[in-house]
């Protein structure tokens, strides 16, 4: 496992906090469920703790060897499709932080 990839975030005055999901243990792939009380969000912060995961958003299912990795300490900002994208663990306990903004 790499070293992380710690970054500070600023949420530009246009985007608002609509959500929070925690994603334990995917040993099958899994979507986002997005919060559907506040505007439907455009952008995701996700991050990756304790086992690496994997992740996909063409359609097909990541497996725990096949799609992106993203490794443990690091995260992305992903402003794709927010229904398509889903991911896996690559080894048991896995969990995933995810903040919505809109």
């Amino acid at each position: 496992m790499g070293t992380p990839n710690y970054r500070e975030y600023v949420v530009d005055s246009n985007l608002r906090p609509v959500g929070y999901q925690q994603i334990i243990s995917p040993s099958a792939s899994i979507g986002l469920v997005l919060p559907t009380d506040k505007p439907p969000p455009r952008i995701a912060v996700i991050q990756v703790l304790s086992q690496n995961v994997r992740w996909r958003d063409d359609g097909n299912a990541p497996t725990s060897s096949v799609g992106m990795q993203l490794a443990v300490g690091n995260d992305i900002l992903y402003t794709g499709d927010l229904d398509t994208i889903r991911f896996i663990e690559e080894s048991a306990g896995a969990e995933i932080n995810i903040n919505y903004y809109s």
